[in-house]
């Protein structure tokens, strides 16, 4: 009978075991997930740009640094993207974002180019593609943070220690970036 009770433990303890370890692995899958959301979300951007760029491009006076910086800030977003470094993917996604609201902005002095159809839909398109990015990037870090609070949680730990799950990296923009676009400064002509 003890013989019985005792690997009656042991295979509750051992359930018990898988059970935190199958919960851990589903947490890093929804993590990859997540990603994997935001990735795609920002390869249809980095597509559109291009396009929105040219359309812009047709009217000659309008702003070419702007679209520079913007064709640059793309490149950039798409290899931190790539290579998954999420503080410099931040930075850079948070200087497009702006440069975007810039491009936005400044086709408001150009009413020919704000009346062009194509201009007006890859725009909205891309206003669109914006405010997804930012509800999976919401999606994303709340699945890091689950993430990273049960590999850090007893008895939790143990088991992402034993089998090396680790701590993921949030995607967070800095204060600067968060902020809207100045359109004032944007019209002013200095």
């Amino acid at each position: 009978m003890k013989l019985v009770i005792f690997f009656g433990i042991i295979a509750i303890v051992l359930l018990y075991f898988v059970t935190l370890y199958n919960a851990l692995v589903n947490l890093k899958h929804a993590v990859a997930r997540c990603w994997a959301n935001i990735d795609v979300l920002l390869k249809q951007r980095h597509d559109e740009l291009p396009k929105l760029v040219e359309v812009c491009k047709q009217y000659a006076q309008f702003e070419q640094q702007t679209l520079s910086r913007v064709m640059e800030a793309r490149s950039a977003v798409a290899q931190y993207a790539q290579s998954r470094n999420m503080e410099g993917l931040g930075h850079e996604e948070g200087k497009l974002r702006g440069l975007i609201g810039q491009v936005l902005a400044v086709a408001e002095a150009y009413p020919e180019l704000k009346a062009d159809q194509q201009f007006s839909h890859l725009a909205e398109r891309i206003s669109q593609l914006e405010d997804t990015i930012a509800d999976r990037r919401e999606l994303y870090n709340d699945a890091v943070n689950l993430n990273n609070v049960r590999i850090e949680q007893f008895p939790d730990v143990l088991i992402a220690r034993l089998f090396n799950f680790p701590a993921a990296r949030p995607l967070q923009f800095n204060a600067a970036e968060k902020r809207d676009v100045d359109l004032a400064r944007l019209f002013r002509q200095d």
